[in-house]
């Protein structure tokens, strides 16, 4: 594979001084492309339908600045004239192009794209699937630094890219997480090494169909060439011929070459196999990778192991905003599973979990939304109950777990019905649960 700089062509630049760039959202990719267009020498505008949702210390920033902050509805007059629109990863193009003036759009662009634009050569590794992809992506991480690899991990992740370009650091491999949110407005975008992990129904609250997720997702080697490197799994074989992928590709296969992974799960053999495929073209050796695998600690809502109380297990898989999800968290468990689920459901195929959830299931204890969704295709298999609240689910359990059982939280839902997201989810069990001992 050829050098990171010998394969590098700058792209057209986003904004050209004194443009006018409109940013949707204040949540932390909002931010950051605000500060990197005001950089650029771009007029900044940023919208939010809430003025609590404005940070105290970027609202001090964009005064000084000359930034514009708009609170309110967004009508057309906002983007008159723009020729940039950014909008948050949570907000549709769809939705976007309906509060454009007719004639000569702007463009529509992800903080990613918007970033990916003023790099100086520095190679990218990029991760996205349905789940899997944060683990995928940290692994990768430790991977490249145990080689002693300078690396950014962001993205999806947690930073934006642009927090990489405004910090004036440089290093020798980007890594970063990406959703198909952000995919869908990415347009010259272009990794050395791409990563699909998997893919299942998600975000069908967001996408039109499956057919648009995923091609949103497989726009992560849109722009890939003969020189670059595509990781998939097997079974996305005919998908990868449908899109034409002009990559050099990869399948991932565990062959166990990772032992002493402290992480739940076969699927985690899965991830630190793509990982370890995905760092391959940066000189990361075997023995390495396997040294960083050995010392990777479970990252936070990912099956992580919270408390055990009175011999009960109970694990925190948050992060499970899906039906695929949930699966993969059943799958893991080696001992008997008392299931947490509710929230908002996304979408998937809840019957088609019967036979798992009799196999590793001693009950499902349902709170909050979507309680008729779940009780009409579990209502049977196991013991159901449902409550309004997840702590009175988890103090109700407390008659019915016995030493050696599971409380497993994969909710296989987004969090929005109780939670601002699933970390604060996450977090709410963690309370729950210390409040046992």
């Amino acid at each position: 594979m050829k050098a990171a700089n010998e394969m590098f062509t700058k792209p057209a630049p986003a904004v050209k001084p004194g443009d006018l760039a409109v940013v949707v959202g204040a949540g932390v990719s909002g931010v950051a492309a605000a500060k990197l267009l005001h950089k650029l020498g771009a007029r900044v505008r940023l919208l939010d339908r809430s003025l609590d949702r404005i940070p105290a210390d970027f609202a001090e920033w964009a005064e000084s600045a000359g930034v514009e902050i708009v609170c309110g509805e967004h009508p057309p007059s906002q983007f008159r004239d723009a020729k940039l629109v950014v909008p948050s990863p949570g907000v549709a193009a769809a939705v976007i192009s309906k509060f454009l003036p007719d004639g000569n759009p702007p463009e529509i662009m992800a903080e990613t794209e918007l970033a990916w634009r003023q790099l100086s050569g520095e190679p990218v590794l990029g991760v996205t699937g349905t789940s899997g992809k944060t683990t995928t992506t940290s692994l990768c991480a430790a991977m490249l630094k145990e080689q002693g690899l300078t690396v950014f991990t962001g993205g999806n992740i947690g930073t934006p890219l642009s927090e990489y370009l405004l910090s004036g650091e440089k290093a020798d491999v980007l890594v970063l997480e990406t959703s198909s949110f952000q995919l869908q407005c990415c347009s010259t975008f272009h990794p050395r090494v791409a990563v699909v992990l998997n893919i299942s129904p998600n975000h069908l609250d967001y996408h039109k169909d499956m057919e648009e997720y995923i091609e949103a997702k497989f726009r992560l080697f849109r722009c890939q060439t003969e020189e670059d490197l595509a990781v998939l799994a097997p079974d996305l074989e005919e998908t990868a011929a449908r899109f034409g992928l002009r990559a050099r590709k990869v399948w991932i296969r565990p062959e166990g070459r990772f032992p002493d992974c402290p992480l739940f799960g076969q699927h985690n053999q899965f991830n630190a196999e793509a990982a370890w495929q995905a760092c391959r073209p940066f000189g990361v050796t075997l023995e390495n990778a396997a040294r960083a695998v050995a010392a990777f600690k479970p990252l936070p809502n990912r099956l992580e192991s919270v408390a055990r109380v009175h011999g009960v297990l109970y694990v925190n898989d948050s992060k499970c905003t899906t039906v695929a999800a949930l699966e993969v968290a059943l799958e893991a468990m080696d001992h008997p599973v008392h299931l947490l689920c509710g929230g908002k459901f996304k979408g998937g195929d809840l019957d088609g979990m019967k036979d798992l959830l009799r196999r590793q299931a001693k009950s499902v204890s349902l709170y909050g939304a979507s309680r008729e969704i779940f009780e009409a295709a579990w209502q049977g298999v196991v013991p159901l109950c449902w409550h309004e609240r997840m702590e009175d689910a988890v103090l109700a359990l407390q008659d019915k777990v016995g030493e050696g059982d599971v409380v497993l939280l994969a909710p296989a839902t987004s969090s929005f019905d109780q939670y601002r997201n699933y970390v604060e989810r996450g977090n709410d069990f963690k309370r729950i649960v210390g409040s046992l001992a």
